[in-house]
């Protein structure tokens, strides 16, 4: 049997070294995303403490926020110390995170080139497993009017209705649309039928003069802006 009589629980390290009150003490910006965690679980087990196993859960994503962000409950559930109730609560605050940085991205509207749609968009699409097809409409001014969801797929592709999207962006009497879907691989680099889709669309709305003016691949913390690149 292992002896862990040396192994000091949180409340034995010195105050300052303790995550919530070097939080209270020094600020936020003081502690390490494991300290961070380690508040939201509260307790590790007999043979870590919860910043120990803070660090464990970190290393199975290489430190990435945006990879832990992607582990579901049940996966986060496996790490010992970590039952169904801290693995919410481990979601919940990384959602938390998500939406703020959506909406900060929000209150930035007008788009005067790909990084603002891509600020915009990214909070949707970085953490997801599978594909998702948005748009973004823009008025006269090029500012956001709204970003809508055109639909869901697997892990390999989704499908957009070109009817669909030309039909949400009259019936919103947008005068641009950026198109974004993600790639779950983080490959930014678009699929053939990336590509003739986006010169379909292009194509249409040249002729209904709602013209796309964009479309972004997402991949993570990056993209392709099909625009940029001499796609369109």
């Amino acid at each position: 049997m292992k002896d862990y009589t040396n192994k000091l629980s949180i409340k034995q390290w010195a105050e300052d070294d303790r995550p919530r009150e070097k939080l209270l003490s020094k600020g936020r910006l003081a502690l390490s995303n494991a300290e961070l965690i380690a508040i939201l679980i509260s307790s590790g087990t007999k043979e870590e403490s919860a910043v120990d196993l803070s660090k464990r859960i970190l290393a199975s994503t290489q430190d990435s926020l945006i990879e832990l962000s992607k582990l579901s409950i049940k996966e986060l559930s496996t790490f010992k110390g970590i039952g169904p109730a801290r693995a919410v609560t481990i979601t919940a605050a990384l959602e938390l995170g998500r939406r703020r940085r959506e909406a900060e991205a929000l209150t930035k509207k007008t788009i005067s080139c790909s990084r603002d749609a891509f600020e915009v968009i990214q909070s949707t699409l970085a953490d997801i497993q599978y594909e998702e097809f948005w748009i973004l409409l823009l008025n006269r001014a090029n500012q956001v009017i709204r970003k809508v969801n055109i639909s869901e797929g697997g892990f390999a592709g989704t499908i957009a209705d070109p009817k669909k999207i030309f039909k949400i962006g009259l019936e919103n009497s947008a005068s641009g649309i950026i198109l974004c879907h993600n790639h779950p691989s983080g490959n930014l680099k678009p699929s053939d039928a990336d590509l003739r889709l986006t010169r379909k669309l292009a194509e249409a709305g040249t002729h209904l003069e709602l013209p796309i003016v964009d479309h972004l691949i997402i991949g993570d913390e990056k993209y392709l802006s099909f625009a940029d690149e001499g796609l369109l």
